[in-house]
């Protein structure tokens, strides 16, 4: 275990560990190609983190790209008859633009996907799955959890025009009252509705103090089903003893045009932005002519460089040595190896290099 722990670097530990957590459920290896055609991307380019894409022309003249997301693939190559179920998990490599320096950028992701005729199991199990997926990163970590059948049910009771409930979503996604009062104003809302959509933009804590509150949303069957839906989440978590970190909160939320139902976010202590992402998406489904539901998601691995970079070592010692004897060089390294110790040797030791402990052989001493 120790060789294990100093050979791969915090990422590349997580990256098996997912992989060991998703196969022991049944999930399947899914490869891919690194090409798609570019006319998949053009097609649902709403859907992607981001609308640039590297394309080339391939050698029969059609329009390639790099795939910059991998959902889309793998819904597209899917060929699973109606009923059945697919469970697949994925660690891919995809290119986008990175957003601290503006240009492409390699990004490796680990996430799943279960798709076909899912029920409340297939989603619940997911669910758990994104759940444990954090705590195999951290300890200290939160899943939030929204139901946009619930918000898209409270927005359709308020009688909004389509404009207006693409305002109000994003406002909601920015937990921006002000703003979801402003479209209230221009929309002549009655204030009961404008009290409902004021509580939904403030909704955020433990599911034992969110859920007795949820009958204030509970407008229509469509926000009835929703809130059944999310309670049943819920209460497989914990009953599992998976809840302890769920956090209920409706500003959560994604493109209606794609995603419906239950969707979430994770986040770990000591990044400020979220490393996993997913949702049931049966809209995209039906875009791309599938007749399946489906839900998924995906742990952002470039996002924990932060949590494992921050203390990391290159190695464990590092030796500085001049004109010493080969063979007291050589010493020197192997005790080290032997005490489980990575280490380098070097005439001179770089300033960017991290180490724990320094050996100077030019000294005769540590």
């Amino acid at each position: 275990m120790q060789d294990f722990e100093r050979v791969f670097s915090g990422i590349e530990r997580t990256v098996y560990a997912l992989r060991a957590l998703y196969g022991n459920y049944g999930f399947k290896k899914y490869r891919m190609s690194k090409f798609e055609e570019y006319d998949l991307y053009v097609r649902n380019k709403d859907f992607l983190v981001s609308d640039n894409v590297i394309t080339f022309t391939d050698t029969d003249g059609k329009l390639l790209a790099l795939k910059p997301d991998v959902t889309l693939s793998i819904i597209k190559n899917s060929d699973g008859a109606d009923g059945d179920v697919q469970k697949v998990y994925y660690n891919e490599n995809v290119y986008r633009v990175s957003k601290g320096t503006n240009s492409f950028k390699e990004f490796m992701q680990v996430g799943l996907e279960c798709f076909g005729d899912i029920d409340d199991f297939e989603i619940a199990e997911v669910v758990m799955l994104a759940n444990k997926s954090l705590a195999t990163i951290s300890s200290d970590y939160v899943l939030d959890i929204s139901h946009l059948g619930l918000v898209k049910g409270v927005l359709d009771a308020c009688g909004l025009s389509d404009q207006a409930k693409k305002k109000v979503l994003a406002f909601l996604g920015e937990k921006n009252a002000q703003g979801i009062l402003s479209v209230c104003a221009s929309e002549n809302l009655s204030q009961n509705f404008i009290d409902i959509l004021k509580s939904l933009v403030n909704v955020y804590g433990s599911p034992e103090k969110v859920l007795p509150l949820l009958k204030t949303f509970n407008l229509t069957a469509q926000t009835d089903q929703a809130i059944k839906q999310l309670e049943k989440i819920i209460n497989s978590l914990k009953t599992l003893n998976l809840a302890n970190n769920v956090r209920i909160d409706f500003s959560v939320v994604n493109d209606m045009n794609y995603y419906n139902g239950i969707v979430f976010k994770g986040f770990v202590s000591g990044i400020p932005v979220g490393v996993l992402s997913g949702g049931q998406y049966d809209n995209l489904m039906e875009k791309m002519g599938k007749k399946s539901r489906a839900i998924g998601f995906a742990v952002y691995l470039d996002e924990l460089e932060r949590l494992y970079g921050a203390n990391g070592f290159d190695v464990d010692v590092a030796i500085c040595y001049a004109d010493n004897d080969v063979d007291q060089v050589n010493l020197a390294v192997e005790t080290c190896i032997a005490q489980g110790k990575s280490v380098i040797a070097l005439k001179k030791i770089p300033q960017t290099l991290k180490f724990k402990e320094m050996i100077d052989l030019t000294k005769g001493d540590k």
